[in-house]
């Protein structure tokens, strides 16, 4: 395959399916920095989705983006909730973002008050670990079941994938599992052919990118896209030379927070153009060569990360996905695919299907068509030296 496309997609929202089979009725929580994304799934098909915006005047009140936020956010769900006429007594399960709870596997899991604790005590601050408590409070409420789907804690990297190195440091998986996992089983289901059977590179593009190598459905590779690494982003670095990073921070011209804010917020095209919009920089792209470079260097970078990824699958491609909302960008596509859609075939589900994701995961878990599992991050190790566990 040349070009890159979209697989033929197949009808699974339409509301005539659901007809013959129960109806569950699944509210999804998606916390994010200043808003909450609510919305209303009956099965797999969505209802009605909201976004409650959260005053950035009022979140300066919060010194904690987890325990000192919890009650801020659960009342403003709660009452878009009423506001718009959703009776909570009318669903059968609530569906939250995992957090930076211990490392897991992917999967869909019942939220049990163990999860909560490490939720309310987690090792990366983030709005996401909001989601499975204020899920589990909500669903508590009424007697009904809250779960998550692949938190973004999920490590599925292999040891070899850890080492850095460096005595007392370990590569962690910091990434978008969820609409990564997506859109493999959206891959899968459009292909017809089952989830596990397939070797797949995910690349996703958004503020931050992360490219994962999936091999039977596990990530066992995947770069630290939270904390910068990898490809320069539209506002992070990537992976810099050391020495030029340990020479700002004893430079005496910043502090922690403003090196910090130069690799991850103010970094990749903010640093270049003072904008993350790809659009506006695409645009600039067409005159000024310069942007065109830049652009350009990014693809070059994120298709230099397949080609690692291609290594980890030891040459087992089956598929290329680029996914998040870079995806609808053509100039980045097309110069992925003139990089490395040697490899294997591309195919596009630009956007991200984190909502549909969580509720779909909720619904196998009802239906029976998956068994939910139990929070035990007893195999996987917490996130420091991993080398100390040999």
């Amino acid at each position: 395959m040349k070009n890159s496309k979209s697989a033929p997609k197949k009808s699974v929202h339409e509301p005539a399916l659901l007809r013959n089979h129960k109806l569950f009725n699944i509210l999804v929580i998606n916390p994010g920095s200043t808003s909450t994304k609510i919305a209303l799934f009956q099965n797999n098909y969505c209802l009605k989705t909201l976004t409650v915006s959260h005053d950035p005047e009022d979140l300066k009140q919060f010194s904690d983006v987890t325990l000192d936020q919890l009650e801020y956010r659960k009342k403003a769900i709660l009452e878009t909730l009423e506001k718009e006429e959703i009776d909570i007594h009318t669903l059968d399960a609530v569906v939250g973002r995992g957090g930076y709870m211990k490392p897991v596997e992917s999967g869909t899991y019942l939220i049990d008050d163990r999860m909560v604790e490490d939720l309310k005590h987690p090792w990366s601050e983030h709005a996401s670990n909001l989601g499975g408590i204020i899920a589990k409070e909500i669903a508590d409420s009424v007697g009904i079941p809250a779960y998550t789907v692949d938190p973004v804690c999920v490590d599925e990297m292999v040891p070899v994938a850890k080492i850095t190195g460096v005595k007392g440091f370990s590569r962690h998986a910091k990434w978008h599992p969820l609409n990564q996992k997506a859109v493999i089983r959206r891959l899968a289901r459009d292909l017809d052919v089952d989830v596990t059977d397939i070797n797949v590179i995910v690349v996703h593009m958004g503020g931050g990118i992360s490219i994962g190598a999936h091999r039977a459905n596990k990530c066992i590779d995947v770069n630290n896209c939270i904390d910068g690494q990898g490809a320069f982003s539209p506002n992070r670095a990537g992976t810099m030379n050391f020495g030029d990073v340990i020479d700002m921070c004893f430079s005496g011209k910043y502090t922690k927070s403003e090196v910090i804010k130069h690799c991850i917020g103010q970094g990749g095209l903010v640093s270049y153009f003072g904008t993350d919009d790809v659009r506006v920089i695409e645009e600039k792209a067409t005159t000024d060569q310069f942007a065109a470079l830049v652009l350009e260097a990014m693809a070059y970078q994120i298709s230099k990360s397949i080609g690692e990824n291609a290594i980890a699958l030891k040459g087992q491609v089956d598929a290329i996905i680029l996914t998040g909302g870079l995806a609808r960008s053509k100039f980045l596509v097309e110069k992925i695919e003139e990089y490395a859609g040697f490899l294997a075939p591309v195919y596009l589900y630009p956007g991200e299907y984190e909502m549909v994701a969580l509720a779909k995961g909720a619904y196998r878990a009802l239906s029976g068509q998956e068994a939910a599992k139990t929070y035990d991050p007893a195999p996987f190790p917490a996130p420091d030296d991993f080398a100390a566990q040999f």
